[in-house]
């Protein structure tokens, strides 16, 4: 059963490109089968969030964070009677433009393509979902629903301002009413990824030893968690009981925000997705008070995560490959491969950064690496 806010396929507004539905599944389920069988989508596998893809095997990579943005998706818009498969293909897609090495190739690309038109990750993933995707007969890309379309672009709000390149460039095509929030799917998918990455962050963090369980026990959320476990099962061995606390502080942002949710669709009783969109906030949202001790845990995983010595020192390392591979292709692009030379002959500067930028941002951590060593 749905809620009357729920983006329903049968109201979709269907394909830039025509085609018959299927007999057997929904648009939306299309659509994310489509996202799950791409080519992009399979490369999510050797990219990583904060550890180069090849320091360890449990760190999380861009994939199995895809993952698990997916089925926390899932599980929220089922509880808010919302289109669980659109929740899902928006979750499974909104990490598909990401470069390799995580945020510092995107900030590195970003510097590097700020002459032509800049470089934005979720703007790539519509570039890759319109256009870079080529394996059907009739279209480029992947021809997803608007819907669809819509939760990728503005999954974390209105985009207003200057756009973009790759958006201004989707947005052309099809107008994606940009000023405008997005489905409840869609901020249902984008506060999942808040969810996902703050807990396995503090996971990935741990196991890399930058810091411990004592740290964990002085911040907010993590600190009571960690408590109420020993409490429960003193003397619990260690890998047991950093699961049992970390799935507590999971457990507690979804619940607050099914109930935020809850209390907001209540007192607003939107009765269409467009109502949702037409609100002047978003309706899923975590409440102030967790929001706030989300905030202290950030803090601290910036400073000893995202910012520690061991972490600025590759990042240092892979803004050169990146930097290198760059510049290599702009100066020579004989020195791309066959299939990605193809249609440059006549190309200005810009055309060439960006398609250079595509082909960059579409390599995997392992592939950068062994490009750089090869190339340069």
């Amino acid at each position: 059963m749905f809620a009357p806010y729920a983006c329903l396929p049968a109201e979709s507004r269907g394909r830039l490109h025509g085609e018959d539905l299927s007999s057997f599944r929904s648009a939306f389920q299309r659509d994310r089968d489509r996202i799950i069988h791409s080519s992009a989508f399979r490369r999510l596998k050797h990219k990583t969030q904060v550890f180069v893809e090849h320091e360890g095997d449990y760190y999380r990579t861009r994939l199995t964070h895809s993952i698990e943005v997916a089925q926390v998706a899932r599980t929220i818009s089922g509880v808010l009677g919302l289109n669980t498969d659109l929740a899902e293909a928006i979750a499974l897609a909104h990490d598909l433009g990401h470069t390799p090495f995580g945020h510092t190739g995107e900030d590195a690309l970003q510097r590097l393509m700020e002459p032509y038109g800049g470089f934005d990750h979720n703007a790539q993933a519509m570039r890759i979902v319109t256009r870079l995707e080529r394996h059907y007969a009739e279209f480029d890309g992947l021809n997803l629903t608007w819907e669809a379309l819509e939760g990728i672009a503005k999954h974390n709000g209105p985009v207003t301002g200057d756009l973009p390149y790759a958006l201004a460039e989707a947005n052309a095509l099809w107008d994606l009413e940009l000023h405008t929030f997005a489905s409840a799917e869609a901020q249902v998918a984008a506060i999942a990824d808040d969810i996902a990455y703050s807990h396995h962050d503090l996971h990935d963090g741990l196991r890399s030893g930058l810091f411990d369980e004592n740290d964990l026990m002085e911040l907010p959320i993590t600190g009571p968690a960690f408590e109420a476990v020993d409490k429960l099962y003193p003397g619990l061995e260690t890998m047991r009981r950093r699961h049992e606390a970390l799935r507590r502080v999971f457990g507690r942002m979804v619940e607050d925000v099914i109930h935020v949710a809850q209390i907001r669709l209540e007192a607003a009783n939107p009765q269409s997705a467009n109502d949702i969109r037409a609100m002047e906030q978003t309706v899923i949202r975590f409440s102030k008070p967790l929001y706030q001790e989300l905030k202290a845990i950030r803090s601290f995983l910036f400073t000893r995560m995202y910012r520690a010595p061991s972490v600025m020192a590759e990042r240092a390392r892979v803004t050169e490959a990146v930097d290198a591979l760059f510049r290599t292709f702009m100066t020579d692009p004989s020195r791309l491969p066959d299939e990605w030379r193809a249609g440059l002959q006549g190309s200005d500067d810009e055309q060439l950064a960006r398609h250079v930028a595509d082909y960059v941002a579409g390599m995997t951590d392992r592939f950068a690496l062994q490009e750089f060593a090869r190339i340069c």
